[in-house]
């Protein structure tokens, strides 16, 4: 069983506010108007281009509007953007809360923007999303890196220690700020609460990715959250798992360190000032959902995973991996809408499973690695789909011969990191071939997206186990990025 947290009081911010959608609401008020639009966007309420309206409709396109007195300016909010942000802020437990209609890519930059200098030191697991790298690259950022345990079994990383985090404040005991995965894009959360006052004791900032965390704020089941936890901020993606529209996500803040006026700032560089109103009123509109339903909308979304996860493990030759996971060392929570499966023993790699899903049976999963493939179980999940991933999953398992031994692929060990991120990318820099690439300094990422944690990070020496691991993806046409060369025949490096 997940390691509940239903000793304490319960998260959910159920407050008559909750019910308003008031950026939602003004959007909707100005349509009715009719105002004649002499602004951009020049497709003027999808009359220039008719192909787009009569596909995905008026409506949609009479709501893509620029920053106008009566719906507010994301930039300098007064009214009702600044209304719905602090109702999202209620709703998420959080002193401040900003939109993002840059993704949660933009709310990690700005975290670590806002929190660090030129030059500070912050102490980040290595298997972070690939914004968190670029991070260090804008801010020119010391990483220290913390040890993240591997799970050898199933292939994956799991979180990363409270024992791992002290070792590195004593490595570096002037570190400014520690930055947390909760949870990993494999649901796996670590001992949060605890490291948090860790940090507190060193008197560091604590910035949270929590891309994939942001249903937790809405059911008592289910992991604890940053902000329970009093990190200082974190970034959710509502889009990701409470159903508003790609590319929407929020900023969180609740820091007694970090000024707001920075993070307003900060903000105000890394965003675009044409702010999309299709997506702030998706999140608008989701986040009165989660606040009013979304306990009920989760409650069946959890009864979906868990009857998946039951079914999937009577499948021989498969295992949906969950909440036993929990060990009380480095695992302390398990997010059961990740619905893991790990197909090796069908001698499959999840890439494999992935593309025969999506081929034969025209579905298509959320993740896919080496050894598996993770599902991801929401609010608009219905039986009927749930049920026909089972069946197919069933299928593909009775198309395989079971093996009895199977070979999990691990990633390389953590690279020596020889330059720190933002002088290796401004170094100056060579085109070489991969296999000539052996202890090399790297001069970019390169990573299999999703999950989008780099192999090689630019200022790390280059293995023959990254590049034999680079190989084996590439054999598997995993999506690979971050490099100039698509193919990742040749990788940057530094030199002339």
């Amino acid at each position: 069983m997940t390691n509940r947290n239903t000793e304490a009081p319960s998260r959910i911010k159920t407050g008559a506010n909750q019910q308003r959608a008031p950026l939602f609401d003004a959007v909707r008020e100005h349509i009715e108007t009719q105002v004649v639009p002499f602004h951009v966007p020049a497709h003027k309420h999808g009359q220039g281009i008719p192909e787009m309206r009569d596909f995905i409709g008026e409506k949609a396109l009479l709501m893509d509007l620029n920053s106008m007195y009566d719906i507010d300016d994301l930039s300098n909010p007064i009214s009702v953007i600044d209304e719905a942000q602090h109702l999202a802020a209620e709703a998420f437990g959080a002193e401040h809360a900003y939109y993002l209609i840059n993704g949660t890519t933009s709310g990690i930059h700005t975290m670590m923007l806002s929190a660090l200098r030129q030059g500070d030191r912050i102490i980040m697991p290595r298997n972070a999303h690939k914004s968190a790298f670029s991070g260090l690259i804008l801010s020119g950022a010391v990483p220290i890196y913390a040890q993240v345990e591997m799970n050898g079994e199933l292939g994956i990383a799991t979180a990363t220690s409270y024992e791992s985090i002290l070792q590195c404040f004593h490595r570096a005991p002037q570190t400014t700020a520690l930055f947390l995965i909760n949870p990993s894009y494999y649901g796996i959360c670590g001992e949060l609460r605890r490291i948090v006052e860790l940090a507190r004791e060193w008197e560091a900032s604590v910035l949270v990715d929590e891309a994939h965390g942001g249903h937790m704020y809405f059911h008592d089941e289910l992991p604890m959250t940053a902000m329970e936890a009093g990190a200082d901020m974190a970034a959710i993606s509502t889009h990701k798992t409470c159903g508003s529209l790609t590319q929407s996500s929020i900023l969180l803040y609740n820091s007694k360190t970090i000024a707001r006026h920075k993070v307003s700032n900060t903000l105000n560089m890394m965003r675009s000032t044409s702010a999309s109103y299709l997506l702030m009123t998706s999140i608008d509109l989701a986040r009165k959902q989660m606040a009013t339903r979304g306990k009920d909308l989760l409650e069946q979304t959890l009864h979906l995973a868990r009857f998946a996860r039951d079914a999937i493990n009577q499948i021989e030759g498969l295992h949906s991996f969950g909440p036993e996971l929990i060990d009380g060392r480095t695992v302390f929570n398990f997010d059961e809408t990740k619905l893991n499966v790990h197909v090796r023993r069908l001698g499959l790699t999840g890439f494999e499973m992935e593309r025969r899903l999506r081929q034969e049976y025209n579905i298509q999963v959320e993740l896919s690695d080496l050894n598996n493939i993770m599902a991801m179980v929401t609010i608009g999940d219905t039986q009927d789909s749930i049920q026909r991933l089972i069946d197919a999953l069933k299928s593909i398992a009775n198309k395989c011969r079971i093996q009895k031994f199977r070979k999990v692929t691990l990633m390389p060990e953590m690279p020596e990191t020889i330059v720190i991120p933002r002088d290796a990318f401004y170094s100056h820099k060579k085109s070489v071939p991969l296999e000539k690439a052996v202890n090399e300094i790297s001069g970019e990422m390169v990573m299999s997206y999703p999950p989008g944690i780099p192999v090689i990070c630019p200022g790390e020496r280059i293995t023959r186990d990254i590049v034999d691991y680079i190989h084996i993806l590439k054999e598997h046409n995993s999506h690979l990025q971050g490099a100039a060369d698509p193919f990742v025949d040749h990788i940057q490096v530094l030199g002339f």
